[in-house]
């Protein structure tokens, strides 16, 4: 009889364990303003039946590779990583957008830049692997200018990390750099930098971060996967309609009272939160960079095929957000 009940009660702690693991969603992020309301899922997590483990990356491509490797379940990422992730082999689907814009040249006071124009003969810094190289090249293209990460062409690039690129453009190691939110306005509110655009004129217009769920978890877990869309549709409406409070979190918890309310408050006027992302916004991006060479595509992914919008659909029905 004790065999029996032992056996049971194994058997039911295996259940029980098995569900807490299927309740559990490994998310990574990035340390940006605009990426404020997919970490504040966390918090809210328990009150949608799951818990969240967030993980810090310093690029999406970094993200890109966690999902690959099995380490993760759902990303952050600028829409380029995932464009080329997924056109480079990563099983993952696009479920919603998160965030706009969040993009702004910033060129040295002293440098004379006024116009991407300007930038022929000058040294220009971005991260590799964004959608900021994408923009910066579809601002360069546009304007009928070459650029190369070696002298001789119109523009010389400089690849540095988000968080490098403002202490060389402080030390006058850079001309101009394509930088995010909140280091673009930060570089502008300390004085070291001015903006010369936001470059929202290409056909891409503002790029729309997204979210992506690995495949596995998307079909396999589709009801951990809904809470978590539930999750974030409400982190996402609260730091939209409480400015408030989606300040705080960014500033004492994400940066740790590193930025300012100013910094903050210009940040988000220029990549505001948002719900959604479209398969034409998408196969838009895609086109763009496989025109300017961006991301090492092996094959440019269909929108049509892997932008999946249905679970966000539904949670923002039952939410009753628009």
């Amino acid at each position: 009889m004790k065999t029996i009940q032992h056996l049971i009660l194994a058997a039911a702690a295996l259940s029980a364990s098995a569900q807490a693991a299927d309740n559990v969603v490994r998310l990574g992020n990035l340390k940006f303003a605009h990426y404020g309301a997919v970490s504040y899922i966390k918090e809210i997590a328990p009150k949608c039946g799951i818990k969240v483990e967030e993980n810090m990356f310093a690029k999406g491509p970094d993200v890109m590779q966690a999902i690959l490797s099995g380490d993760l379940d759902v990303g952050a990422t600028a829409s380029e990583a995932a464009i080329s992730g997924r056109a480079n082999g990563a099983p993952i689907y696009i479920v919603a957008g998160f965030a706009k814009g969040g993009a702004r040249l910033v060129a040295r006071p002293d440098g004379g830049i006024k116009s991407v124009k300007d930038l022929k003969g000058k040294k220009v810094g971005v991260t590799r692997g964004g959608i900021h190289e994408v923009l910066l090249y579809a601002q360069l293209a546009k304007h009928g200018l070459t650029w190369s990460d070696s002298a001789g062409k119109d523009v010389h690039v400089i690849y540095l990390a988000f968080a490098d690129l403002n202490q060389a453009l402080l030390g006058k190691n850079l001309d101009a750099i394509m930088q995010s939110e909140p280091q673009s306005s930060q570089a502008i509110n300390k004085g070291f930098g001015m903006e010369v655009m936001k470059p929202y004129d290409t056909p891409i217009g503002e790029p729309v971060r997204t979210l992506v769920m690995s495949e596995k978890f998307y079909k396999e877990n589709r009801a951990t996967a809904a809470k978590f869309m539930s999750c974030f549709v409400q982190a996402t409406k609260l730091f939209i309609d409480n400015k408030a409070a989606g300040e705080k979190y960014v500033r004492e918890s994400m940066f740790k009272n590193q930025i300012t309310k100013d910094d903050f408050e210009d940040a988000i006027a220029n990549s505001p939160y948002t719900y959604d992302v479209s398969i034409e916004h998408i196969q838009t991006t895609t086109d763009v960079m496989a025109k300017t060479g961006t991301g090492k595509m092996r094959t440019p992914p269909l929108a049509k095929d892997w932008v999946k919008t249905d679970l966000l659909d539904q949670a923002k029905k039952s939410l009753s957000v628009q």
